[in-house]
């Protein structure tokens, strides 16, 4: 996974996080063509913004609460496993929901490459049959299009509901969270990316393993040892105390005072999730928040008959050599365009940088200008550099 690095500490959010917003000496003016070009464009597609585009924009004031929601373990620390039979995370659980995200890559290429299977198993270590059943499902084939990997994946994990096959573990014995992995052979610089919500009922141990494609998982398992952690090649792995915010506006947008933008998971103004790293107990970063959901509500009102346009960008592109390009998938609210998901962008596979903007939504104004409601649920996109910035434009609707 791709993240930013940034200056700031690292602060734990139980509670609420109360961002500052920064006011500009003056509303940005938007020449007419760009506001045409912002009603011309279908949703999820490419528009070209010059002059708009900029992270010094003044940003919305918002607070964060931590939501109940699962037990939250990814795998990305190492991305990629260079050792041909590993283990890449060890974590236990405890009975109730479990959401998991494994993002790793079969990076073996001593002394050849070889093909592999990456598999995250869950060990029965109650004493009773452990009940397991899928909440939300979202995998993906191994794939070195790491892009569309990251947003079709959030895509399928939005658009999933709970599965009704409950299936059962005797204690002390694995299964495979994913039986689809198990079946994938994993080439070369392949990503195994998977985003899971599941329940049970006993104590468990999640593990994920890197082996050859005929060697049984659990055999893997018993005689592999658990890599290091690498703190500089992805996320982060462990045990995190976030899964779910919500985000709510202090403050009302008003067309009237321009452009603004909204950043999430920058680690500064919304820090990094921290966790524990089950194999060491030592204290885990989740460097960029992937896999945390936001659950958004802004307020926005209009006594000009402007209406709002949103859009996102790759903030990210001159920054860094990794940061070409940038996908993402959210759920948003209904505007000009039906509620729903939407995949950024979805005439293409990514969006490269400024002035390179992704439409997400028009919102018109109310006819007697009274505040309205704006919806959406965003996650750090896999594979993409961060912050994502979602800028709101005033536009005429006419």
């Amino acid at each position: 996974m791709k993240k930013l690095f940034t200056r700031s500490g690292l602060t734990m959010l139980f509670i609420s996080s109360h961002l500052v917003l920064t006011l500009p000496a003056a509303a940005q003016t938007v020449p007419a063509e760009i506001r045409q070009k912002l009603l011309t464009t279908k949703q999820g597609s490419i528009v070209e913004l010059p002059g708009i585009l900029n992270e010094q924009l003044p940003k919305i004031n918002y607070e964060k609460i931590v939501l109940s929601g699962p037990q939250y373990i990814i795998s990305d620390d190492p991305e990629y496993i260079r050792v041909p039979e590993a283990i890449a995370l060890k974590e236990k659980v405890a009975p109730g929901t479990v959401r998991l995200y494994v993002y790793n890559v079969n990076g073996v290429k001593e002394p050849t490459k070889i093909t592999t299977k990456i598999v995250a198993v869950i060990k029965n270590t109650g004493a009773a049959p452990m009940h397991i059943r899928m909440l939300k499902y979202s995998s993906q084939k191994p794939s070195t299009s790491y892009f569309q990997v990251g947003k079709q994946g959030l895509a399928d994990y939005f658009a999933a509901t709970p599965q009704t096959e409950v299936r059962t573990i005797a204690p002390g014995k694995i299964l495979a969270i994913d039986p689809a992995q198990e079946k994938y052979q994993v080439k070369y610089d392949e990503l195994v990316h998977g985003l899971y919500d599941f329940v049970i009922d006993q104590p468990g141990e999640i593990s994920v393993v890197q082996t050859a494609p005929g060697t049984p998982v659990a055999t893997a398992l018993a005689r592999a040892s658990i890599l290091p952690s690498k703190s500089q090649s992805g996320a982060g792995r462990g045990l995190f105390g976030v899964s779910n915010y919500e985000v709510v506006s202090n403050d009302t947008i008003d067309t009237q005072k321009g452009i603004v933008q909204m950043v999430m998971a920058d680690g500064e103004q919304d820090p990094w999730v921290l966790g524990r790293e089950g194999s060491t107990g030592k204290r885990a970063t989740l460097a960029g928040n992937y896999g945390v959901m936001y659950n958004v509500e802004l307020k926005w009102k209009s006594n000009n008959g402007q209406g709002l346009a949103l859009v996102t960008w790759n903030a990210r592109s001159d920054n860094n050599q990794w940061c070409g390009g940038m996908a993402n998938t959210m759920i948003v609210s209904k505007g000009k365009f039906k509620e729903g998901i939407i995949q950024l962008p979805s005439d293409r596979l990514i969006t490269k940088k400024s002035p390179e903007a992704i439409l997400v939504q028009v919102f018109p104004p109310a006819a007697n200008g009274e505040v309205q409601t704006i919806h959406f649920t965003y996650s750090p996109p896999g594979a993409s550099c961060l912050p994502t910035p979602l800028i709101f434009i005033p536009v005429d609707m006419k």
